[in-house]
């Protein structure tokens, strides 16, 4: 059975990280191997949340895989809560990582255009040199702009332009040139106008071009589902599907999901009931 090693949080409520990606990665015929960045009782959006870093504890989880000549078909990265955890990765990548291991960086840096909390810019600029070792990654909208030192606010002042895709790739475009290998860059949650209502879409970015696909909007961004989404791509790649396979094999996924939270007014902070769903990535 093919692996996947899962370096990310682990939080008791919020539908995220590690409790959305082991039963996206078992349930696609993956084993998971859970290696926890920080333990929480909710993900970080609750008011209120006790946190516990396992920053030095991931050198151990190294140290033991290692010894036990254990091997991984994909490597997949997510919450990192400062500079000292993404050398703990490059750590990681430098032992497990062989010609043919995946490896999926999804960097979790902020959302609207600004950082998330107790993030500071030492973490992006460590971030952006990570993701130029990644064959693939999955940022949003402000991660992407971050990452390609691009103005943000800038940027959306074109939502409404006929080309505002078309600027978008070019964004990304220019971050592909610095990437160590060959790379595809996925950029999530882009929110756009048509014909006076919002649409949501996804862009697939690589030397090749782009593809893009939106949907309607409901209008509510729900905790977990970038986690999702990443993790129906990182598996689906890992089995050899192409980028653009795994993002329509991830909408697919998520699409209904996110309606039925939107209908029910599940608070957005908990995430979708994505359980009932996981049939849908047989």
């Amino acid at each position: 059975m093919k692996k996947i090693a899962l370096i990310n949080d682990l939080s008791g409520f919020g539908k995220c990280s590690l409790t959305a990606a082991i039963p996206v990665i078992s349930v696609m015929g993956i084993q998971a191997c859970p290696l926890p960045t920080a333990v929480l009782t909710a993900q970080t959006g609750f008011d209120q949340y006790y946190c516990d870093d396992y920053t030095e504890k991931m050198k151990i989880f190294t140290d033991y895989w290692k010894e036990m000549g254990v091997s991984f078909d994909g490597i997949y990265s997510g919450y990192l809560a400062g500079a000292n955890q993404i050398e703990k990765v490059l750590d990681f990548l430098e032992t497990f990582r062989r010609e043919n291991t995946f490896f999926l960086a999804d960097p979790v840096l902020g959302d609207l255009g600004e950082l998330f909390k107790n993030f500071d810019h030492r973490l992006v600029e460590e971030m952006r040199q990570l993701t130029t070792l990644a064959n693939t990654i999955t940022p949003n909208l402000t991660e992407l702009c971050l990452l390609a030192e691009t103005d943000y606010f800038q940027l959306i002042k074109h939502k409404e332009d006929t080309d505002y895709v078309e600027k978008i790739y070019g964004t990304a475009k220019e971050l592909l040139k610095k990437a160590k290998a060959e790379q595809s860059i996925i950029v999530t949650g882009i929110l756009t106008t048509k014909n006076g209502k919002e649409r949501i879409g996804n862009m697939v970015v690589d030397k090749k071009g782009y593809y893009y696909r939106d949907m309607h909007y409901t209008g509510k961004s729900f905790s977990g589902t970038g986690d999702l989404f990443a993790s129906v791509v990182c598996a689906a790649m890992v089995k050899k599907m192409t980028a653009k396979q795994a993002t329509d094999k991830a909408i697919y996924f998520l699409q209904e999901a996110i309606d039925e939270a939107t209908r029910e007014n599940i608070p957005t902070v908990h995430g979708v009931n994505f359980e009932k769903y996981l049939y849908r990535l047989l």
